[in-house]
């Protein structure tokens, strides 16, 4: 009986090694690289070095981090970086307002006064009427500076 299992799956085993090598197969394309957008912005793609040249940091640079290049050189930091100031605890009607170019921000709240709970990251969106931490109940509000087609 076991003789006559073994036979049946090593014929079944053969039955689906034909029916494989019978269809044909796909080859697929494959590439690395990522569609290009005619509408792309050229300052954000730098030149790029010379031929037997060594790039700069600003040549080679390419998206955030050449838009973040050029802005130092222009004397500002794109990103606001600074620590938020609270000089009270943000209520519904008076809340701690956060601008953003971008529709959503994390903020890290450390209570009022600071340091009063451990940090909490709080998503903040411009949908939000307000959003509140849920330790100390400090309200943000999410001002929306950027433009919707960005």
């Amino acid at each position: 009986m076991l003789h006559t299992a073994i036979r049946r799956t090593g014929f079944a085993a053969l039955n689906n090694f034909r029916f494989q090598s019978r269809t044909p197969r796909v080859i697929r394309s494959f590439s690395v690289f990522g569609a290009r957008r005619g509408d792309a912005s050229p300052s954000l793609i730098g030149p790029g070095a010379k031929t037997g040249s060594i790039p700069t940091d600003l040549e080679q640079a390419t998206g955030l981090e050449r838009a973040e290049l050029l802005a130092k050189i222009e004397g500002h930091e794109l990103f606001d970086m600074k620590p938020l100031i609270l000089t009270h605890l943000g209520t519904k009607t008076n809340p701690i307002l956060v601008k953003s170019v971008d529709p959503e921000r994390y903020v890290g709240c450390t209570g009022y006064p600071s340091d009063s709970h451990e940090i909490l990251w709080l998503k903040l969106e411009k949908d939000h009427e307000f959003d509140r931490c849920p330790e100390c109940g400090g309200v943000y509000k999410l001002v929306f500076v950027g433009s919707d087609g960005d």
